[in-house]
């Protein structure tokens, strides 16, 4: 139960926001909702004064089409049933004069319904004047007439529903009216929210005000009899055995929490009774899952349907581990000839940043990581759960940042320019770093999990991970250039975080004599002194980088096959090549006689490999001034 007690207090922390509206980076628009409420998508707003007369009308744009409405437990969970929300509805319940326009309903009269329904609300102390004028106007029962007047909706001779804009339909009425591009099916499903003007009241919009939503909530708790032991609050309050459904996403009927077949497998066999299980207030489903689909809103991330959530019980915005360093706002600048920063400035800047996360008064916050995912369409569960200190976490965090760290360079995101950063990858670029461009969505998700306790519980990165990546990063011939890049640097980095304790950077350590180290050094300098020696519109592949794969597997033999290679390019750059004939012959001399085999190269090798290529590739002027900082 810690998780909903966890998303309760969440909820209970952040009552200011309930029912504000905001975007999120999808330009969606999400929002808090009031207890006893859920969200719909609406298609027809219907303007009416407060004495409960037809004003205007109109199809509501989808930028502005998500809806808070008042719903009850039945209307929340309801699938085929015709089960009315008690305000906002499609028209089939909320027009007196659906049948008459060629609407078709099951065995019970849904309008009918609707209105003994809110009959009740209008009639209870709660009830609220706005709310009175939208029964007053449906009790004629001439919604649909007139919404056919205001060209919304549209008949054909027959005064019958068109059900799609066919060519001859088009030939006869003209272009296609707006909301047949809004509804899912056809206008007589269209879903219609009220709004109601009221002189000396700002706010007509019922789905927006604040005293609709309260007058509601205390009406319908006042309808609420079966009172039992709440096992996340420890009080005695009335009790639910509907939970709510639409977690991840508005069309989403999966349930975490699920105890009403009493023919089935859920409980049968253990319990007479769901409540025997585990008994929930009403009050805590509500908020615990409101709290839910607004953090996945907010700041969640899903990949294939798999939810991943990191919030803070008190403070809700938090770094998201599976972002990159970059994420972090370290970088507001950065040019092409950005050169190496030192580890020390690159670690106090990782730990700057993640200081603006931490409050003095707030050290022993809870911070809370989930993912959830459904294996059926109708069941969802929490694959992943972990609450820990916020002090912890960041600090794990931070030494994430710190330590999984290398230079890349690429593009993030196929419409964005190329960026230059120093730090950890996104657990999605090592996905792609690992399995390539084209792996499947399962198979990120499931390595995108996986990455979870090596970054916020300090574990080793999944050797396998490690592996798969070394293999790619070793073979560029199969993949583009770009790509290549990307899966190199991001490799580095993940094997720079398996030999942590060594200590190594993106600058090259010349005083390193490390047999893999060194043989990655002599790759580089041959790979940028044939580069140096081809037509800069020759795009081949250096032997260096044709060789690669073989030269991790078998170094000595494959090192002597690519130095013959080379010697006619030596040859044609003759004196201009002094520096880089030179190199190799001191990097050669740093190998042992007896490190000269064909045993295979690790990991080491690419960032040997990477750190002199860097360094023959610096500008003179970042050279001129990394040697004015020391």
């Amino acid at each position: 139960m810690t998780w909903l007690k966890n998303l309760y207090d969440t909820y209970e922390n952040n009552q200011g926001l309930i029912g504000a509206f905001e975007k999120n980076k999808n330009d969606q628009e999400f929002a808090l909702i009031p207890i006893s409420h859920t969200t719909q998508t609406a298609q027809i707003e219907v303007s009416l004064d407060d004495n409960g007369n037809f004003v205007s009308a109109k199809v509501v744009d989808k930028n502005d089409a998500s809806t808070i409405i008042p719903c009850t437990e039945a209307s929340a969970s309801r699938t085929s049933a015709p089960v009315p929300h008690p305000l906002f509805d499609k028209l089939m319940y909320v027009a007196g004069d659906y049948l008459k326009y060629g609407g078709t309903i099951k065995k019970t009269n849904p309008y009918q319904d609707y209105m003994d329904q809110l009959k009740t609300w209008c009639e209870s102390e709660y009830s609220h004047p706005k709310v009175e004028s939208v029964y007053a106007y449906l009790s004629k029962g001439r919604l649909i007439e007139d919404l056919v007047e205001e060209k919304i909706i549209y008949v054909d001779e027959n005064d019958k529903f068109i059900e799609k804009w066919t060519n001859s339909i088009k030939e006869k009425y003209g272009e296609k009216p707006d909301l047949f591009k809004v509804v899912s099916s056809n206008q007589s499903d269209a879903f219609v929210r009220f709004s109601v003007n009221k002189i000396g009241e700002p706010e007509s919009r019922l789905w927006r005000d604040s005293s609709v939503y309260e007058s509601f909530i205390q009406f319908y708790e006042s309808l609420l009899q079966n009172q039992d032991y709440c096992y996340v609050t420890g009080e005695s309050l009335p009790t639910t055995e509907r939970h709510a459904s639409r977690i991840r996403y508005s069309a989403d009927m999966s349930k975490l929490i699920s105890g009403n077949d009493t023919s089935g497998f859920t409980f049968r066999g253990r319990f007479k009774k769901s409540q025997e299980a585990a008994s929930i207030s009403y009050e805590v489903s509500q908020k615990a899952h409101n709290a839910l689909k607004w953090l996945i809103a907010k700041q969640g991330f899903s990949i294939d349907g798999k939810v991943f959530l990191v919030w803070g019980t008190e403070e809700s915005d938090l770094p998201n581990p599976h972002d990159d360093t970059d994420s972090l706002g370290l970088y507001d600048t950065v040019s092409e000839t950005t050169g190496d920063v030192t580890h020390q400035e690159f670690a106090n800047q990782v730990q700057k940043a993640i200081a603006g996360y931490r409050h003095d008064t707030d050290y022993k916050s809870k911070v809370n990581i989930m993912i959830v995912d459904a294996a059926t369409p109708g069941r969802m569960a929490i694959v992943y759960y972990r609450d820990m200190d916020k002090e912890l976490f960041l600090n794990r965090l931070e030494s994430w940042h710190k330590t999984c760290c290398w230079l890349h360079r690429y593009k993030k995101d196929e419409d964005k320019k190329t960026i230059i950063f120093m730090g950890a990858p996104a657990t999605k670029d090592i996905a792609f770093a690992a399995y390539g461009s084209k792996a499947s969505d399962k198979l990120v998700k499931g390595l995108v999990e996986r990455m979870l306790p090596s970054i916020i519980d300090g574990r080793k990165i999944p050797v396998d991970i490690v592996r798969s990546a070394f293999n790619r990063a070793s073979n560029p011939v199969g993949m583009e250039t770009w790509e290549w890049e990307k899966t190199l640097s991001i490799t580095c980095a993940l094997i720079n975080k398996a030999y942590e304790k060594e200590g190594l950077t993106v600058g090259l350590d010349v005083d390193n004599d490390n047999r893999d180290y060194l043989f990655g050094r002599l790759l580089a300098i041959a790979d940028v002194l044939e580069r140096n020696a081809l037509d800069n519109d020759e795009k081949r592949a250096t032997n260096a980088i044709r060789y690669m794969n073989a030269f991790a597997q078998h170094p000595s033999r494959t090192w002597s096959i690519i130095q013959a290679n080379i010697q006619p390019y030596q040859a044609k750059l003759g004196t201009r090549l002094s520096y880089h004939n030179k190199l190799l012959d001191e990097v050669g001399a740093m190998l042992k006689p007896e490190d000269f085999n064909d045993k295979p190269l690790s990991g080491l090798y690419l960032l040997g490999f990477y750190s002199q290529r860097h360094e023959l590739y610096k500008s003179k002027k970042e050279k001129e001034a990394e040697k004015g900082e020391v």
